[in-house]
């Protein structure tokens, strides 16, 4: 990762004084979508930095990552992975820029921005007293993706006629002195004679707004992005809080057909074929040898299949307009897949998807506990990609395009993404049973308060811009669904071996689907363990079924977790906590939302069944 300097000279460049890329350290590619993506502050040694926008990447060798229903659903041409610095090649890979731009010497307590203090060159020290300077734990953020630097000056001032930062002729002075751990302990004071304050309080939503602080509308992580009006009362935040970066992913599933075949052959070169024709896509397949270990197929084969993804490019945008939601398009498609063995081929060693059904009947699941379908994903390939970040609040199926921050000035054509192998088992529950359940009283009853929170929450989200308030998931099927999905994880994670974080959930919970899978699909060696399969050996699963369920029915926090009338974030759970249900956040699809162990196993007064308790 480099700082926000001009590139070396290239080959054809005339010579001239050139300012190298500092470089200022390494994160690995995933963690620039998942952790570190566009927008996001990383702090390196004693210094702070902002991830720059992909306009400013340098992707001339990154490699692409193909997947064809993912991109038609965002809205791009292709995916890649971020890149990697080359200095043989001139390539300085992800750029960053400082921020926040305000620093203070713990010698000198000056606080100012950090150009002020004069440092040497690569060094964050203040050139006075030689100390190592500490960046600023303080930054204003709007729910837009706005960011700048906390107003110091106007939190000093306040109360007096002084409006403009500065105009006061004095310095600014930081102070910690550790005696508590209360914002009370952190002051700011000012050479001018005003008295010094603390940072209590600085966190009010009224604080800000008491001292006509306004966003104003900064995106410091887009080179020469004009400043936005915005609108949206701007929020103090700790540096290093989570609240600063939320990153909205997609992911998708390789299914069939763009899984293997002549669709798996040619999305390693479609970036380099999309615009050209016939005659020099055969050309080119036959000089590059691109068929060479894949006889049974052709050049036609290859001109064919291009020609089949640049209508379904152009089709694009009208599909992308029909849905908003991923699982109405995506998941669809993966649900099909999963319900349907695919068999792994001889001599087939680049299929992504391999589906089977287990050897041994799964009769006793369906009579004890309402399987109607048990399949084994002995290989999967998973592509997570990164369409634009948020501030203060996580990410919402309310949010309107305006609250979802840019990750580059223009809208582009690509974006960042990598690609997850592993294994996992897809559970469907019996349709005829599932109906049945819902349909019993106190099923819907039980679930209609997450709903109406859920709603009033996704409500509050949209305000007053009039758009219509989103379908809420929190359906009887859906809560089911996710809960038995977290029971199995927490199970697995005891008997399989695995952490919990590095095993995923995907729900497809629908109209018209009741199905979960549970995989692993990691980029570090707990995703190739092996053995999440044989977890759905249909004896090994009635088994652990038994155990999640028997453990599901009585949690450490119990009475009050059961009885709970609402628990959570937003009261959007009923009786799930951290003791009994609730995952770390990257094995959750859903933060941790939407659960209710009742749905499982039932109340103890009986009022609302259970769907294994029948």
């Amino acid at each position: 990762m480099s700082p926000a300097y001009p590139r070396a000279r290239r080959r054809g460049v005339p010579a001239g004084p050139v300012r190298t890329a500092r470089r200022l350290g390494e994160v690995r590619r995933a963690q620039l979508v998942t952790t570190y993506g566009v927008g996001a502050l990383i702090a390196v040694e004693n210094e702070s930095f902002l991830v720059r926008g992909i306009d400013s990447w340098d992707v001339s060798e990154a490699p692409f990552v193909i997947e064809p229903r993912l991109s038609r659903k965002l809205g791009v041409n292709a995916f890649r992975l971020p890149p990697a610095p080359d200095p043989d090649k001139a390539i300085d890979g992800v750029r960053a820029v400082r921020f926040p731009t305000m620093y203070s010497c713990p010698e000198c307590r000056l606080l100012q921005p950090f150009r002020r203090f004069n440092p040497p060159a690569g060094k964050a020290e203040c050139s006075t007293c030689a100390e190592s300077l500490v960046p600023s734990r303080f930054v204003l953020a709007c729910t837009r993706g706005h960011l700048e630097d906390f107003p110091f000056w106007k939190w000093v001032h306040r109360g007096t006629r002084r409006t403009e930062a500065g105009t006061c002729g004095g310095e600014l002075s930081f102070h910690a002195d550790g005696s508590t751990a209360s914002l009370r302990a952190v002051r700011i004071g000012c050479s001018c004679g005003a008295e010094e304050v603390s940072m209590e309080g600085a966190f009010r939503r009224q604080a800000l707004r008491d001292l006509g602080i306004r966003c104003g509308g900064r995106r410091p992580w887009i080179k020469d992005a004009p400043a936005e009006f915005c609108d949206e009362p701007p929020r103090t935040l700790q540096r290093g809080s989570s609240s600063v970066w939320f990153p909205v992913m997609h992911s998708a599933l390789s299914i069939p057909p763009w899984s293997e075949g002549i669709d798996k052959i040619t999305a390693r070169i479609y970036a380099k074929l999309k615009d050209e024709d016939p005659v020099f896509i055969r050309r080119y397949v036959q000089v590059e040898n691109v068929l060479k270990h894949h006889p049974q197929y052709t050049p036609d084969d290859v001109v064919a299949c291009v020609r089949r993804w640049r209508a379904q490019e152009t089709e694009m945008p009208e599909e992308a307009e029909e849905s908003d939601d991923p699982r109405t398009y995506l998941y669809r498609g993966e649900y099909d897949s999963l319900c349907k063995p695919h068999p792994e081929r001889e001599n087939a060693g680049d299929q992504d998807f391999v589906c089977e059904p287990p050897d041994d009947p799964i009769d006793a699941l369906r009579t004890s506990h309402g399987l109607e379908q048990v399949m084994l994903l002995k290989r999967l390939r998973e592509v997570r990609a990164l369409e634009s970040f948020r501030r203060v609040e996580e990410p919402s199926p309310a949010d309107g395009p305006q609250r979802r921050a840019a990750i580059s000035l223009e809208k582009p054509d690509w974006l960042p993404a990598f690609e997850v192998s592993g294994e996992g088992v897809f559970l469907r529950l019996d349709d005829e049973r599932l109906r049945a359940w819902e349909e019993r009283a106190g099923v819907d009853a039980r679930t209609r308060s997450i709903r109406h929170n859920h709603e009033r929450l996704l409500q509050e989200r949209i305000g007053p811009s009039g758009k219509s308030v989103p379908t809420s998931q929190a359906t009887p099927r859906f809560v089911l669904l996710h809960t038995l999905a977290h029971i199995l994880i927490n199970e697995w994670s005891l008997d399989g071996g695995y952490p919990a974080a590095a095993l995923r959930e995907r729900l497809y919970a629908d109209e018209g689907m009741a199905g979960v899978l549970i995989y692993t699909a990691t980029s570090d060696s707990a995703g190739s363990l092996g053995g999440i399969v044989a977890q759905g050996d249909p004896d090994r699963l009635d088994a652990t079924l038994r155990s999640a369920l028997q453990r599901a029915r009585w949690c450490s926090n119990d009475p009050l977790c059961m009885e709970s009338e609402a628990s959570g974030a937003d009261g959007l759970n009923l009786a799930a906590c951290h003791a009994c249900v609730l995952l770390p956040e990257t094995s959750c699809e859903n933060n941790n939302i939407l659960l209710d162990r009742a749905t499982l196993i039932g109340t103890p007064d009986l009022r609302t069944p259970g769907f294994f308790s029948a």
